[in-house]
């Protein structure tokens, strides 16, 4: 007899180019010593969408995300995508080389997708909401005072 479950499509997604070969190498890197982890980045990398950095929406998740989401498995949750070296569970950190990690990157808000945990199982999220951290200014605007700082004649 033969199984008619269909395992749903992957959401398409949009990942910038900069994140792209930033993951790609990572994913390389670290392929020998956790290949399960680096054949799943890689197998997203490979699906998605690559755009230049400049026109890659507010709402999609990227490196250094802040995504909220609901999981089949309860409440929402809110977490940041961050490198492997960041992350920090208890401060909601969560690595792209994780399940969750990987599964997240380049989905927008209103995106659901399946994914597989460590132990196998398949788990469903919606994601709710992306935010972006605030743009770093560079070493030129940090040594330049506030325009607001400066006073006419003094």
């Amino acid at each position: 007899m033969q199984d008619n479950k269909r395992t749903p499509r992957k959401p398409s997604i949009r990942i910038s180019q900069s994140d792209h070969a930033r993951l790609s190498a990572l994913a390389n890197t670290v392929a020998a010593r956790d290949p399960q982890a680096a054949d799943e980045l890689l197998a997203e990398l490979e699906r998605a969408r690559i755009v230049a950095d400049a026109w890659l929406s507010a709402d999609i998740v990227r490196m250094g995300s802040t995504v909220t989401f609901k999981p089949d498995t309860g409440e929402q949750k809110t977490v940041t995508l961050v490198f492997p070296g960041d992350a920090d569970i208890s401060e909601g950190k969560v690595s792209i080389l994780t399940p969750i990690g990987s599964a997240l990157i380049g989905l927008s808000a209103g995106q659901s997708i399946m994914w597989s945990a460590r132990d196998g199982r398949r788990h469903a999220l919606s994601v709710l909401a992306v935010s972006q951290p605030a743009p770093e200014r560079d070493a030129a605007d940090r040594r330049a005072p506030e325009p607001s700082m400066i006073v006419a004649g003094v």
